[in-house]
């Protein structure tokens, strides 16, 4: 089965809506690649070793990537779809299960 049909069929979208989930990963990713730079050079002296930048980044920039990912899913008609994905990485980071209330 081509990588296409498989993506609609785990995903439960059509053509369109696996076309804009790919699209919206690709954005989200562009914009926080973008964004490495100015944030770090913000935040951060020049002279701060690189494995400090690196760990900064990841603390700051991987929170800012999952509400991109929603933002650019919304805008491309796939909120529900990012919106549970987001959800899941939540429970994951809080270590909550998906019946717990809270």
């Amino acid at each position: 089965m081509p990588m296409f049909e498989r993506m609609k069929a785990r995903w439960g979208v059509g053509p369109v809506g696996v076309v804009a989930i790919l699209l919206a990963f690709s954005l989200a990713g562009l914009t926080t690649a973008g964004l490495k730079d100015p944030v770090t050079g913000f935040l951060l002296p020049a002279n701060t070793p690189g494995w400090l930048q690196w760990t900064i980044y990841l603390v700051i920039m991987l929170p800012v990537y999952q509400a991109l990912l929603l933002a650019y899913g919304t805008l491309l008609g796939q909120f529900d779809f990012f919106w549970t994905k987001f959800k899941a990485i939540g429970r994951l980071v809080t270590g909550r299960t998906a019946g717990a209330a809270g």
